[in-house]
């Protein structure tokens, strides 16, 4: 089957006149773009959208969460309705980018290691925000065909847990109690589909800092020292061997090193080395097994190259399982299966090795959440590619996927896409 996307997409009360605001929305996402902040740096963002929420009529709070900004509104559609909160997430990687794009970043910042590093949005993140605010904008546009209240939230650090710092700084008091939560994050996949799945859709994350301690000398005499390079070496190499000998085939775990720093001279042996890990699992007990074999080696390793000091192994963010309510996964897919037609809602046969922290919204208010996934690349990169194979085979080499240096979504038709499938969604519980 070869993808293909919908040309026209049903008008409802609460999509009417998008049309005429998806211009404006099309710059909107092009400031963004070329505009990225690091996680807990998003001030430049977090002050466009506050605005832009005040100019439509919302509630707003800022600096929830240090950067996170929040908007109520009630629907005056007359009679009560249900709390919707719909969640968008702000920051941009450490990645130089290499679209090519006219709105390219070429911004930089200070890293929480206090390195200057290239900025992008090579995630999403500033379509996540511009189909929120497209979604504000209609809500706002049109409170007397609704319900309720919608709790938008503009969320800080998505890559470093900015979900649980909210939380701590008194989310659950501050507004109004959401009696479901709703997100999605678009995938490098044909505009106009929509993926997700009941129960676990996303991996759990947890990340190690860990320092290696070696004996520096010249490079001449090796012999003399103890070599952390090659200990760090040793180290990626057999960690691979973690999933590959230690997990079943019928479960699901992923182990990184994304991040290798050590010395500052070709003829001089450092003294340390230091890796940054990345793991993914889908079960707690998966978790724990990987975990554990994971300092197991590392630990190893460092006795086995005669390690003058035992190795730091220190946790950074995690992430659990993002887990998505069994029955309202299935009033989503229905209500958006109607807008888009059932074949462009894809139920996913496992969760992804992504991870998320979506996820804490729902699990600290006690109330079912869902995340979708939609896509934002070209169809005609997919032609005689169908769904199907996608599942069955991963996407082609040739398509930059989330985090990639080329990452782009285009932005016509997805920005209509992305506000279409919020409204979809939350028009569910606030009619």
């Amino acid at each position: 089957m070869t993808a293909t996307t919908p040309t026209t997409l049903p008008v409802t009360a609460l999509t009417t006149g998008l049309a005429e605001r998806l211009p404006g929305l099309r710059a909107l996402y092009e400031d963004l773009h070329a505009h990225p902040e690091l996680s807990f740096q998003e001030v430049r963002t977090a002050g466009v959208v506050a605005g832009l929420l005040r100019e439509q009529g919302w509630e707003v709070t800022e600096g929830v969460g240090g950067t996170g900004v929040v908007g109520v509104l009630t629907g005056l559609a007359g009679g009560d309705g249900p709390v919707v909160l719909l969640r968008a997430d702000m920051d941009a990687l450490p990645v130089e980018e290499k679209t090519g794009l006219p709105y390219a970043s070429t911004a930089t910042a200070v890293d929480r290691d206090g390195n200057q590093v290239p900025v992008m949005h090579a995630c999403g993140h500033d379509v996540h925000v511009t189909c929120l605010l497209g979604a504000t904008a209609q809500l706002a546009a049109h409170r007397e065909h609704w319900n309720g209240t919608v709790v938008a939230v503009f969320q800080p650090a998505e890559e470093v847990g900015g979900a649980g710092v909210m939380i701590e700084d008194g989310f659950l008091d501050r507004f109004p109690r959401a009696d479901v939560c709703l997100a999605q994050h678009v995938m490098p996949a044909p505009v106009g589909f929509v993926a997700t799945r009941p129960g676990p859709l996303m991996s759990a994350s947890d990340s190690l800092r860990v320092r290696l301690y070696g004996r520096g000398g010249h490079g001449s005499a090796p012999e003399l020292t103890v070599d952390p390079v090659v200990m760090a070496a040793a180290v990626v190499m057999r960690l691979q061997t973690v999933v590959s000998r230690e997990v079943a085939g019928t479960q699901t775990a992923v182990v990184t090193v994304g991040s290798i720093q050590a010395g500052t001279k070709e003829n001089i042996i450092p003294e340390t080395a230091e890796l940054l890990v990345n793991i993914r699992s889908t079960t707690p007990a998966v978790r724990e097994k990987v975990l554990a074999a994971v300092e197991r080696v590392i630990r190893a390793e460092a006795a086995a190259s005669g390690a003058p000091k035992d190795p730091e192994i220190t946790c950074l963010p995690s992430f659990p399982v993002t887990v998505n309510d069994p029955e309202t996964t299935a009033v989503v897919s229905t209500v958006l299966g109607e807008a888009l037609g059932e074949a462009m809602v894809v139920t996913l046969p496992q969760p992804f090795t992504g991870s998320e922290d979506f996820g804490l919204f729902g699990t600290a208010l006690g109330v079912p959440s869902v995340m979708w996934h939609f896509g934002g690349t070209d169809p005609a990169l997919f032609q005689d590619i169908g769904p199907d194979d996608v599942l069955e085979n991963g996407l082609p080499a040739s398509i930059p996927t989330n985090h990639s240096p080329h990452y782009a979504p285009v932005p016509d038709p997805t920005i209509r896409f992305g506000v279409t499938t919020l409204l979809t969604a939350a028009e569910h519980w606030l009619r």
